[in-house]
């Protein structure tokens, strides 16, 4: 097997692998765990954090046998997987909706990362860190503001799942810097950027676990993997002097692509958002206008009350000495009766 071709096969096992992870990750936010301490003690957790890290590994692995404009466009293919495999493993049948918003945002998004360039090996120093990690959390935390002021649970994922793709773009831009610090021969140099990934890593995930709930698979996930790479290529044009291949015709073609893949993006969520209103809302719950009211019940013992056929109380009488109210002749009802006389006659 060539070395292209097996960068094509790691490429795809790659993106099934994120597939499953993001379908057992669904899985567990419908159960209702997505408290850090919860999801650290489930086991299916683990396995989705097993497959996710399964994919980043064949990912990079697959970057070592082809070029990067082959592998990264690759990895969109993920929403597409998604799709059927949730639909056999998981019974979830897709409408046609969701399949033109996967497609369309997979190839907005591969056509984006295709037209990305390079410029050569480059790597932050520590200053340079230092303030990216800072503008990250900074962002990282409006987003998450925003997101409490959403209403509807659809948005405020969405919202989670685009700030989970910055804090994994993040940590794949410290990755890169600290892969150049080491090849320059200094096995010490990208030590320092091991916390920023963790961080942002542990960050990431934890953010997108929070996403999956309430909004369905296909919307979040599709957030999540757009905003991974654009973000890092956004670091990689600011920063890393990065530019688009084809010079203005390929600013041109970029542009097309972002707006196919946000396209698909908002098709995903409109999509999600008009499921949850069949369902009744956010959690099920049934609207107003479904909740249909039947006749109102009539007490049992309406006439021993003094209630006329109808089942309506008359006016009101004058008062007992007792303080029971009698009926409109001034007798006072057998229940009264009942409840004025003393103990030992009941």
């Amino acid at each position: 097997m060539s070395s292209l071709a097996l960068s094509v096969l790691l490429s795809l096992v790659s993106a099934v692998a994120y597939a499953a992870g993001a379908i057992v990750q669904e899985h567990v936010a419908t159960a209702g765990e997505d408290r850090a301490l919860a999801l650290v003690r489930n086991r299916i957790w683990w396995a989705a954090v097993t497959l996710n890290g399964v994919g980043a590994v064949l990912h990079v692995v697959a970057l070592a046998y082809g070029p990067l404009s082959l592998v990264q466009p690759l990895g969109a293919l993920t929403i597409v997987f998604v799709l059927p495999m949730a639909a056999v493993f998981v019974g979830r049948r897709p409408g046609a909706a969701a399949w033109r918003g996967a497609i369309m945002t997979s190839v907005g998004l591969a056509g984006l990362l295709a037209l990305t360039g390079g410029s050569g090996p480059h790597a932050l120093d520590g200053r340079e860190q230092l303030r990216l990690a800072g503008v990250t959390l900074g962002v990282l935390g409006a987003l998450l503001l925003i997101s409490r002021t959403a209403r509807r649970s659809v948005v405020r994922s969405v919202i989670l799942a685009g700030a989970a793709g910055v804090a994994f773009g993040m940590a794949s831009v410290f990755t890169k810097t600290a892969a150049m610090q080491w090849s320059s021969g200094t096995p010490t140099a990208g030590v320092p950027s091991l916390p920023a990934i963790a961080v942002f890593a542990a960050v990431g995930l934890l953010l997108s676990q929070a996403a999956y709930r309430g909004a369905g698979l296909t919307a979040p996930l599709a957030m999540v993997t757009v905003a991974n790479p654009v973000m890092a290529a956004v670091v990689g044009i600011t920063m890393f002097d990065e530019r688009f291949r084809h010079g203005a015709s390929g600013i041109v073609l970029a542009l097309v692509c972002g707006v196919v893949a946000a396209g698909g993006l908002v098709l995903l969520t409109t999509e999600r958002l008009g499921a949850e209103q069949v369902a009744g809302g956010p959690a099920g719950e049934v609207p107003p206008r479904a909740i249909v009211k039947g006749p109102e019940p009539v007490c049992p013992n309406a006439t021993a009350l003094g209630a006329g056929a109808d089942g309506r109380s008359p006016q009101p009488g004058p008062a007992h000495p007792g303080g029971t109210r009698a009926g409109a002749d001034g007798t006072v009802p057998p229940a009264a009766v009942q409840t004025l006389a003393p103990p030992a006659l009941r």
